[in-house]
């Protein structure tokens, strides 16, 4: 079993601009204009252009200013404060500043479309560091 990851944007042009600057993804296959395929990451990235105010799951219209969403990205990388002022210098918005966590360092942002992610560097010890604080 494997996954892959779908965004929904309103741009995929510059969707694709945001994903490549932030985090070094290239584009794999391109599927018209409005449908184009990311590599760099262990599961492929696909970005769709969906206009707001579409209908979306549920019967939600779609919208592209910040929204909660139950299911976010967590970017594993190696520095997170490096991965931070990459992601703000390609158009992120800085939600939370870098912190450290018992696991490791972490920062919440958003893209320009407004989906939430982590930036997140594991410590030697990672999400095992929390089993012995409960």
């Amino acid at each position: 079993m494997s996954f892959l990851l779908n965004i929904d944007v309103p741009d995929v042009a510059k969707a694709t601009t945001f994903y490549t600057d932030a985090f070094g993804l290239t584009v794999g296959r391109r599927f018209g204009a409005d449908f184009v395929e990311l590599l760099g990451w262990p599961a492929p990235v696909y970005l769709l252009a969906k206009q707001a105010g579409t209908i979306g799951a549920g019967g939600d219209r779609r919208r592209y200013e910040r929204h909660w969403t139950p299911v976010h990205i967590d970017v594993v990388v190696d520095d997170v404060d490096a991965a931070v002022a990459r992601a703000l210098a390609a158009g992120a918005i800085l939600e939370a500043d870098a912190r450290d966590a018992p696991y490791g360092r972490i920062a919440m942002l958003a893209d320009p479309f407004g989906h939430g992610f982590c930036l997140l560097a594991f410590s030697a010890e990672g999400y095992d560091a929390l089993l012995g604080s409960s």
